[in-house]
């Protein structure tokens, strides 16, 4: 196997990646615009999107990271709206989306148009969280559609297997798709309330972080593929057992917490910068097969599909958003009201991603009659460009729409203040405790070390009040800027200090290395200090 083509896809996509922190475009915009151009620059292999590693191998960790991101509580707060997005929009938007491509595409049989619903219907969660933290949008929306985009995968892979069944012959009827949608449902749920007790038990347990972070990236794995085994959602599996572990992670022990932060930013950035290079490389792959249908045809069939996607998702967004509060009288008290700007935001916000590619490439070629699959590559080509579509029209438009619309964001100043005074109450506990434990004789320190932990204690609680106040007349930096510069020029003086006796051989390289890990861990700190 010739390893050098995944290790040239991973280093372009990291290098644009990182470029695209400096310019104002969301990086899954820029990765497929560059993985367009790539695809026809001669000597760049062809990269095929195989389904069998995409679902298995590359889905579970992005949704193991996303979900260890999200907020149980926001997400249960906001149930009812993620629910009608994820489950109910999907159905609708697979329905609605098949009938009309039925109608707009001649000799294209219903089954296969519902198929191609099915596959275009869920939109994608790497792009909507990376593009929402790009634009700042208010933390209800984000919530939302990161909620959405977490299962509305369990939901479009179950509708596609239902109307597979019938576009190949297998048979299918709606009592049928009905029981297989709950039983995936359910069951993936039910795997991962079984699952997500005894991992976290065995987390908490283990004693190395290294085979506390192994067992990390083995988890979204094993999920997804303990709830596949028994005919369940691995997707749903893979997200009830991440949510549990990310409310609970505070029972970990800290080395593992910072190790695994560290690894699962990894593993998400390489994972995403390589995934959606790959949509853009699909391009001739796609074109290639389009076989009978002309290029103005097939241009024409594009832009409609990608027309009744965007608007199905409006026709859906407004009614879903309001016909609640106007049904119930206990919603309309619970909740304020919502302004028709967040539903616009919502509906402009359906990007799709890798997933619909992947789940279209999986797409049999005959039949059970050994018949080729009806319009399979047209298919294929209607999914790309759909994808395309949304990345790049909504993508780019988003930023823009949000702030025409004048639509608030987070309110920092606020969420400062509510950090610094939870630091304080948290502080005030901690140097209460510290009383209590200096009164016992087996914890009597000299009064260095009790000055030392006492200051520790004082400038923990006083650096978020810092950052409410008023930068340096002088630099224009704030204290926790200057702190952290500060601490850093010191540590670095440190370790010039320890190379250079390495290089003087009056110590060797495990002594060197153990006194800049005790340095790395004090920056670490420092840094973290100010920016927590």
């Amino acid at each position: 196997m010739d390893v050098l083509p995944l290790v040239a896809l991973i280093a372009a996509s990291a290098a644009v990646a990182g470029a695209a922190r400096r310019t104002p475009v969301p990086a899954p915009l820029l990765l497929v615009a560059v993985g367009l151009v790539a695809a026809y620059v001669p000597g760049v292999p062809d990269y095929h999107l195989d389904p069998h590693i995409v679902l298995p191998l590359i889905l579970p960790p992005l949704l193991h990271t996303a979900a260890l991101e999200s907020s149980y509580l926001d997400l249960r707060a906001n149930l009812r709206p993620v629910a009608l997005l994820s489950v109910g929009y999907t159905l609708f938007a697979t329905v609605a989306v098949g009938w009309l491509a039925y109608l707009l595409i001649p000799d294209l049989p219903l089954t296969a148009a519902l198929v191609l619903g099915a596959v275009i219907a869920p939109p994608d969660a790497v792009a909507a969280t990376a593009i929402a933290r790009k634009v700042g949008l208010p933390s209800r929306i984000t919530t939302i559609l990161q909620g959405e985009s977490l299962v509305n995968d369990a939901t479009a892979i179950t509708a596609y297997k239902v109307a597979l069944a019938a576009a190949v012959g297998e048979g299918a009827s709606w009592a049928g798709g009905i029981r297989e949608f709950l039983m995936a449902a359910v069951g993936g749920v039910g795997v991962g309330l079984i699952l997500m007790v005894p991992l976290h038990w065995l987390r908490r347990h283990l004693k190395e972080a290294m085979l506390q972070n192994t067992l990390s990236l083995l988890i979204p794995f094993v999920a997804y593929a303990a709830a596949e085994q028994v005919g369940a959602s691995g997707v749903l599996a893979v997200v009830v057992v991440a949510l549990f572990l990310g409310h609970r992670s505070w029972e970990v022990d800290f080395e593992t917490r910072l190790q695994e932060a560290a690894v699962w930013k990894v593993v998400a950035f390489i994972l995403e910068s390589a995934v959606f290079a790959l949509i853009g490389l699909q391009l001739p792959l796609v074109l290639r097969g389009l076989g009978e249908y002309s290029g103005i045809q097939a241009a024409w069939y594009a832009l409609g599909v990608f027309f009744f996607v965007v608007l199905a998702r409006f026709v859906w967004s407004y009614p879903a958003t309001y016909l609640p509060r106007m049904l119930s009288k206990r919603i309309k008290e619970r909740e304020h009201v919502m302004d028709w700007r967040r539903p616009l935001v919502v509906s402009w916000a359906g990007m799709r991603g890798v997933v619909s590619l992947a789940i279209a490439f999986s797409i049999p070629l005959v039949m059970d009659d050994g018949e080729p699959f009806p319009a399979r590559n047209l298919v294929l080509f209607l999914t790309f460009t759909t994808v395309i579509g949304t990345l790049v029209v909504q993508g780019l438009s988003l930023p823009w729409l949000i702030r025409v619309l004048k639509l608030p964001g987070r309110d920092t100043q606020a969420e400062t203040l509510a950090e610094a005074q939870a630091q304080n109450a948290a502080s005030q506990a901690a140097e209460r405790r510290v009383d209590e434990l200096m009164e016992d004789e087996r914890n009597r320190l000299p009064q260095p070390l009790q000055d030392r932990l006492r200051t520790v204690l004082e400038r923990r609680r006083n650096s978020v009040w810092e950052r409410l106040g008023q930068s340096n007349p002088v630099t224009g930096e704030s204290a926790d800027d200057t702190y952290r510069r500060l601490a850093r020029e010191a540590i670095a003086a440190e370790r010039e200090v320890f190379v250079k006796m390495r290089d003087e051989r009056r110590i060797d390289d495990e002594m060197m290395r153990t006194l800049l890990r005790k340095l790395d861990l004090e920056e670490a700190a420092a840094y973290r200090e100010v920016e927590d």
